[in-house]
């Protein structure tokens, strides 16, 4: 679903950050590996006389990460404090730093919670979405594919598309969000959005509170159950409140009433539908500046020898078979309509919507 480039852009970043994150354990690294053989090669003599080489300085501080140095012993106070100091500080920054950040950064399919926040720490303007149901996924999809950096958020291990949401490489953290951190491991203090969308109005209302607390700018999108608190909550909070049967009802009592329509929503009071004409009687000759003027119709596309135009321009004009695709207030549609004198076409099913088919021509 996405792309390569994408992947490596968020490879690039997730390595940044981490590097970020341990700079002062890879600091300490250079250090003992670099400072301490430069320390050994400058002030080692052996029982012989002779001082050793950076390399066999080098060889001697590695292995006594081990407990084995192999330099001879000598009577020489600084030597004696770095065989000391070297072997458990060395181990302490290695075990803590160095196997820590290769997990981190190798073990990243196993989305813990370490892991996640430091993917987001190289996000700003991502957006988190919390629910990881049938809503949720598609939401994450749909952001995805305008490019949009995306941070999930999901109670439970067993939810319906974590998995889809994993072998997608979508950055996903299972917590509740009513603990304390959860969100700021998403570093929602830098979205630019979060939508609510698990299936429990108080739980996506606390989510907004907690959300608007750490990020007061951002824009907080609900989905809410409730018709009534949906409206309240759109009011008073000021954020977008969508409730599921509003935004049914509609789509559901216009495909009853007209299969013509493919789409409908609100656009303040009014009630705009999307709709599908076929160019038989009335709009052959006219073209699209003309259904604009007359009938308030905004062309999305038209439909012609069985490829598609988006935004055709104003003076295109209509030929018989063509099908356009028109946007419009629903009083305006029922204009056009009338004005079309067309029958209704029958229902067929396609890519999750139910929509109209238009008979063919013969010839």
């Amino acid at each position: 679903m996405f792309g390569p480039r994408s992947h490596l852009r968020a490879n690039l970043r997730y390595l940044r950050a981490l590097l970020r994150r341990f700079r002062t354990t890879l600091v300490l690294a250079a250090a003992l590996f670099v400072l301490g053989p430069l320390l050994f090669h400058w002030r080692y003599i052996g029982p012989d006389g002779v001082p050793i080489s950076f390399g066999e300085a080098l060889h001697h501080v590695y292995f006594l990460l081990y407990g084995q140095p192999s330099l001879p012993y000598v009577h020489d106070w600084a030597i004696e404090a770095l065989n000391v100091v070297i072997p458990p500080a060395g181990i302490a920054l290695v075990a803590d730093g160095v196997v820590r950040f290769a997990y981190l950064y190798f073990a990243r399919h196993k989305n813990d919670k370490e892991w996640i926040e430091v993917v987001t720490e190289t996000m700003k303007g991502h957006v988190v979405v919390c629910g990881a149901g049938r809503v949720g996924y598609r939401v994450v999809t749909q952001l995805k594919e305008m490019d949009k950096d995306v941070v999930v958020v999901e109670k439970r291990e067993d939810a319906a598309f974590v998995s889809a949401l994993r072998d997608e490489n979508v950055p996903l953290l299972i917590d509740d969000t009513r603990s304390p951190l959860c969100l700021p491991r998403t570093n929602v203090k830098h979205a630019s959005a979060i939508v609510c969308a698990t299936d429990d109005d108080l739980a996506n209302l606390n989510i907004a509170l907690d959300a608007r607390k750490l990020n007061p700018n951002i824009r907080v999108v609900i989905r809410l159950f409730d018709e009534d608190l949906s409206g309240k909550v759109r009011d008073t909070f000021k954020a977008e409140a969508l409730s599921s049967s509003s935004l049914a009802a509609p789509a559901m009592a216009l495909a009853a009433m007209d299969p013509r329509i493919i789409h409908s929503f609100h656009l303040g009071k009014h009630l705009m539908v999307v709709s599908l004409f076929e160019a038989r009687e009335g709009l052959p000759g006219l073209n699209i500046s003309a259904i604009r003027d007359r009938f308030g119709g905004l062309a999305l596309s038209l439909m012609r020898d069985g490829h598609e135009q988006l935004h055709p321009v104003g003076d295109e004009v209509m030929r018989a078979g063509d099908v356009l695709t028109v946007q419009a207030s629903y009083p305006e549609y029922c204009r056009l309509r009338a004005f079309t004198n067309e029958a209704d076409p029958p229902i067929f099913a396609h890519q999750d919507q139910i929509g109209p088919v238009w008979p063919r021509k013969a010839g």
